[in-house]
């Protein structure tokens, strides 16, 4: 017995388990749900295929009798049941197209319902001024009848005929006033009066002498006509003494150096008016509103290195 006990058991000896049987598994409700939709897909495609088009689908593949499983649509009726699902989308996308189309029919129909005709074209004008006759006036007639008596200028300044108008007060004189000579001018004309003063203009200058005279001028041992040919130089030296009212009683030595003939004159006549001012100081306000006793202070600006003139640079060349 204690043998029996010691020796290991076999697996022969072991008890066989009894044998288990195969157990299916069990679909549940959803899964036998949607097995049947599926089922029903074809022939759901199937009918909504002949509603609408009236095409007769081909028959759904069914199971065999002794096969397993569900019934697979094939592929001709998973291309009808497609076509089915999109019908309804086209057809209402065509009803909207066709309503669209309908209305922009009308609409065009009442645009041209209510278009106004074709305007004429428009003649080519003409030449301007073609209508105008011509009025050739003879040479020596007056087209505006000015010479005819109790004839009235609209257009006329006052004073512009006849004698000057006068300037009205707290106003500054105008040219016509500035051209009339000074009246107020006292100058002593004694046989040895003598009035000296000197006049400059950039680098040139005058030592100007006024004494009682009849007018002339020695310039440098020669007359104005002489020493200055331009008449505008000689216009602008006899000003001063214009201005006075002494030009015909009073005579002009100078002597002249530096500057050229433009300068001279210019300094000749600064020193015709600073010497009129010795003759009179109450000239003074008038000769420097006539712009006489302003020197002008104008001169040719210095040549700098580098350049051909004062501000004149040479040629850039780049190569």
């Amino acid at each position: 017995m204690m043998a029996d006990e010691d020796t290991p058991q076999t697996p022969a000896d072991a008890e066989t388990p009894a044998e288990e049987t195969p157990q299916h598994a069990v679909p549940s409700e959803e899964a036998s749900e949607i097995a049947g939709s599926v089922e029903d897909a074809a022939l759901e495609a199937a009918q909504e295929a002949i509603e609408a088009g009236g095409e007769t689908p081909p028959e759904p593949a069914t199971a065999e009798p002794g096969g397993e499983g569900h019934a697979v649509p094939s592929k001709d009726a998973l291309e009808i049941a497609g076509v089915a699902e999109d019908a309804p989308l086209e057809a209402l996308q065509e009803a909207e197209d066709k309503v669209a189309m309908e209305a922009a029919v009308d609409e065009d129909a009442e645009d041209s319902s209510d278009a106004e005709p074709e305007a004429t074209p428009s003649a080519k004008p003409s030449v301007p001024g073609a209508h105008l006759e011509v009025d050739i006036v003879p040479e020596g007639a007056d087209p505006l009848g000015r010479e005819q008596p109790g004839y009235e200028d609209p257009y006329a300044v006052e004073g512009e005929e006849g004698e000057p108008a006068t300037a009205a007060e707290g106003e500054e004189p105008g040219e016509e006033a500035l051209s009339e000579p000074i009246a107020s001018a006292a100058i002593d004309l004694a046989a040895d009066a003598r009035y000296r003063a000197t006049g400059k203009r950039k680098t040139a200058i005058a030592r100007v002498t006024l004494k009682p005279g009849k007018g002339t001028y020695l310039i440098n041992g020669r007359t104005l006509e002489q020493h200055f040919p331009r008449d505008t130089l000689q216009r602008n030296i006899r000003q001063p003494l214009e201005t006075v009212g002494y030009q015909e009683k009073m005579d002009v030595v100078a002597r002249l150096h530096g500057g050229g003939i433009s300068a001279q004159a210019g300094a000749l006549r600064h020193g015709v008016s600073r010497a009129l001012l010795e003759a009179d100081p109450n000239l003074r306000g008038e000769l420097k509103r006539r712009g006489f006793l302003t020197r002008d202070s104008r001169a040719k600006e210095r040549k700098k290195a580098g350049l051909k003139k004062a501000r004149k640079k040479p040629q850039f060349s780049k190569r």
